[in-house]
């Protein structure tokens, strides 16, 4: 094995929870790396970035869009190592006590700690099994709503009868020229009030009815046109659209507990059964986030920001066990002038 730096933590996740450590362990002069397994930061934010967000302290109303580039603005402050596109698999103690963590791609990182922030686990929306679909990721298919006002004055399909879909609707149907709603069932799922708002307002909804293909312009570049199928009489209908949107849900990736070969005790086989300071079962393994549960444990973003200053405070006094229990706070604390 090629020799690896050594990190004093690792953080698994670029979530709520990974980004707040990853500014915490900075505050607290460790050297850190977070590692996400998706191309950007933000985790499960990432899904509903035009959504409001009103339960973040001293912040009244925020998208979820904003709150992702504050975070990850407050995450670089001291410069972290950030790893994109990898997802670990497992954990595993050296010898020497340091944990070695291995990712689906086979890379290989060292630390002194692991926080783990993944979340409810890794998530990829479900895609459309089309051929050929790949190529329209780049242009006009999306998984995940753009910022609103990349909608305006365009046409929009959105496949998905669930609660995201049904907002996504709500929310374009002010924006965009038009909005079609596919739904493959002839009920929606979505909250009641939500799916009285969509059923009144601008949206066409096309129920018992599904997307069964995409028809390319002349570049091959971009969606030019949907065709949907009624599935009761087996009647076609061509769309002309300017983007599709897709909500059919999400795949859950094994967890990286599962091939990992520390003995972390778990809650129903998948979260981490810890303490509220973020301490597992295994000594120098941490959680924060909804990933990791005790008693009192609050689900809410605000709870894994404090989730995650936990985490980091235990892991700085396994690594140096006479250090202060709890960082110096902020107006007081001689690192941020370093930083002029």
């Amino acid at each position: 094995m090629e020799e690896l730096e050594l990190y004093d933590t690792t953080i698994i996740g670029g979530g709520p929870a990974g980004l707040y450590a990853a500014f915490y362990s900075g505050l607290r002069e460790m050297k850190t790396k977070i590692i996400e397994s998706q191309s950007e930061l933000g985790g499960k934010v990432r899904f509903y970035q035009e959504k409001k967000i009103w339960d973040v302290g001293a912040i009244p109303v925020i998208t979820g869009y904003q709150l992702i580039e504050q975070m990850t603005e407050q995450a670089m402050t001291f410069s972290p190592t950030i790893v994109f596109n990898q997802t670990v698999k497992s954990i595993r103690q050296m010898e020497s006590g340091a944990f070695l963590l291995e990712t689906v791609d086979g890379s290989d990182h060292l630390s002194k700690t692991v926080i783990v922030a993944v979340g409810s686990g890794v998530i990829n929306p479900k895609k459309l099994t089309f051929v050929g679909t790949e190529r329209f990721e780049q242009t006009n298919l999306h998984y995940q709503v753009k910022p609103l006002e990349y909608y305006r004055d365009r046409t929009v399909l959105i496949s998905g009868g669930g609660n995201s879909a049904i907002d996504w609707a709500n929310e374009l149907s002010e924006i965009a020229k038009k909005v079609y709603l596919v739904y493959r069932k002839d009920l929606l799922k979505g909250h009641e009030a939500s799916v009285s708002t969509l059923l009144n307002g601008k949206t066409t909804c096309l129920l018992d009815t599904e997307l069964v293909e995409l028809i390319a312009d002349d570049c091959q570049l971009k969606i030019r046109q949907v065709v949907v199928k009624e599935q009761m009489t087996n009647q076609t209908q061509i769309i002309d659209v300017d983007d599709v949107l897709v909500n059919h849900g999400y795949e859950q990736i094994a967890s990286l507990l599962d091939n990992s070969d520390l003995p972390i005790e778990r809650k129903d086989n998948f979260y981490i059964k810890g303490t509220a300071y973020g301490k597992s079962s295994v000594a120098g393994v941490f959680g924060a986030g909804d990933i990791i549960h005790y008693d009192g444990k609050l689900n809410l973003i605000a709870g894994a920001f404090q989730d995650a200053a936990h985490a980091v405070n235990q892991a700085k006094q396994f690594i140096q066990p006479q250090a202060d229990k709890v960082a110096m706070v902020s107006s007081a604390n001689q690192v941020f002038k370093k930083l002029k």
